[in-house]
């Protein structure tokens, strides 16, 4: 018999879809602290500013309610009220992150569709990244018969990039191509293309998909913290199959 009781107090879509799964896999919830809880499951990620929840309120009066041997669960997760707690941080798990970044090209691709005037296959395409997002994107795209450049910095992921049938682009040699794109997606982390470079791009749909802007100018559509704004469901799921096969691993 499982002897885990969860209390679940994300706030958000996510974590509420990721509750329900939890649920009907067998785990048993609390709507409210109780001496028997052995987890508390957060937001993922689970702090906003200031180091409060992202649903509001401080964590170390959430945990004075709790015992103290209890499973902290959530995203980014070093926070001084944790400490000395256990923890399973999502956003540190490898499988987590790979799940996440699916989810993440899938919806890039769901916002540019109604931008666009044309198919995708008949969008020439510049990925800037070849990070988890910038692979699932540029597989995605090219299934669909897309014609798909991407940017990598390393001469060695260029060259692998070849291997596999995208065109490789160098991203500090970009200026000269970037008429013939119809869309541009950023996962780089940094500053890629300045508002002059991109200008050069007409009747272009620029999306910057980095937790730091790596595209200025007028017209990029910053997108952040897509898949629990276009796929909760999705991406609760994803939170819970990773908290159960973490579960089903522990001695």
């Amino acid at each position: 018999m499982d002897h885990r009781l969860v209390y679940p107090i994300g706030s958000t879509p996510a974590s509420r879809y990721a509750a329900e799964a939890l649920k009907r896999a067998g785990t048993a919830l609390v709507d409210h602290p109780t001496p028997e809880v052995t987890h508390l499951l957060l937001d993922v990620p689970s702090f906003g500013p200031g180091g409060r929840l992202r649903g509001g309120g401080e964590p170390a009066k959430i945990l004075d309610t709790l015992p103290q041997y209890i499973t902290v669960i959530g995203g980014n997760l070093d926070h001084p009220a944790l400490d000395g707690y256990r923890t399973m941080d999502l956003l540190r798990d490898a499988d987590y992150l790979a799940g996440n970044a699916a989810i993440t090209a899938d919806c890039a691709l769901q916002i540019a569709a109604p931008l666009l005037s044309t198919t995708f296959a008949c969008t020439p395409t510049l990925i800037i990244g070849w990070g988890r997002i910038g692979k699932c994107l540029a597989h995605m795209l090219k299934a669909m018969g897309c014609d798909v450049t991407v940017a990598a910095r390393k001469e060695s992921d260029r060259a692998l990039l070849a291997a596999l049938g995208y065109s490789p682009a160098d991203p500090a040699r970009l200026s000269g191509n970037l008429r013939r794109f119809r869309l541009i997606y950023n996962t780089a982390p940094e500053l890629v293309l300045g508002a002059e470079q991109l200008a050069l791009c007409q009747n272009c749909v620029k999306i910057d998909l980095a937790s730091r802007r790596g595209l200025e100018g007028e017209g990029v559509l910053w997108a952040r913290g897509l898949p629990g704004i276009h796929a909760p469901e999705t991406s609760g799921e994803l939170i819970a199959r990773r908290i159960l096969n973490c579960w089903k691993e522990e001695p």
